[in-house]
């Protein structure tokens, strides 16, 4: 399925969006690697197995004036997007009233409008060859609150109800869209998520161990995608939640706040 496409792969350059360059590689796919990182970027795509089918393309979610002139320059290169996947973003450990206003207008700027901007920006593309897949990473912190990540969560809540509609509004036009909703996977996520302050959080999830690997991850994702599943949620026992919350949601609460804050 991914042999010969072209797929755009924000937040390339670490976690998710590193091991779905990766494996998107390995299956045959044209991948565009965007993050603000570029000389990670570019040793990352010197390492693939075709470094020549690929591109790097600098790209700052939290500045997105410039997405338009991105998305011509990938068409201008390739003649189309086959697959969006809107990985990048930022998570946050702070609670809600130590964090700031500018905090909260950073991650949603970076989590959401940033990601719908560039969806916009290339969306216009797959309606006129009718066809295309856009894959948003949302989060289980996207189907309920938790400690210490109140605007991380509204900013993907926001992402659901904005995709859902988008899902809705161009079935008929030929785009698809997936929501992938990741619960505790081992990457970096929390090292670099902001606290109240704005700043790195410089502190590594507890029981990294008993975390999803990115590889097992991507590898689930990337199938959904395949099945063209519209909501697919990827972890271990903390996925359940979900299902806890909607069908006996006093046993839910009665959990969730016996669940460490980090």
């Amino acid at each position: 399925m991914y042999s010969n496409k072209v797929a755009w792969v924000t937040g390339a350059s670490s976690g998710i969006g590193f091991e779905m360059v990766k494996q998107l590689d390995l299956a045959g796919a044209k991948v565009i690697l965007s993050s603000r990182n570029t000389n990670v970027l570019e040793n990352i795509r010197k390492g693939l197995n075709n470094p020549d089918n690929h591109l790097v393309l600098p790209l700052d979610l939290e500045c997105s004036a410039n997405f338009e002139q991105l998305a011509a320059k990938v068409i201008s290169r390739y003649g189309q997007v086959d697959f969006l996947f809107n990985n990048g973003g930022i998570s946050q450990r702070s609670a809600a009233r130590d964090t700031p206003g500018e905090v909260d207008r950073r991650i949603m700027e970076i989590n959401y409008f940033g990601n719908i901007a560039l969806t916009k920006a290339i969306l216009p593309y797959m309606r006129k060859k009718k066809t295309g897949h856009i894959v948003v990473i949302s989060s289980i912190a996207g189907k309920f609150g938790f400690f210490l990540r109140s605007t991380y969560s509204a900013s993907k809540h926001a992402l659901h109800g904005f995709y859902e509609s988008l899902m809705l509004e161009e079935e008929r036009n030929g785009v698809r869209v997936t929501i992938a909703c990741p619960g505790k996977i081992n990457t970096n996520i929390s090292i670099n998520a902001l606290n109240g302050e704005g700043l790195a959080n410089d502190e590594m999830n507890h029981n990294q161990e008993t975390r999803m690997s990115a590889e097992q991850c991507v590898s689930i994702l990337l199938n959904a995608v395949k099945k063209n599943k519209k909501e697919i949620l990827i972890g271990k026992k903390e996925i359940k939640a979900v299902t806890l919350k909607r069908f006996l949601p006093k046993l839910f609460w009665k959990l969730i706040r016996k669940q460490p804050e980090r």
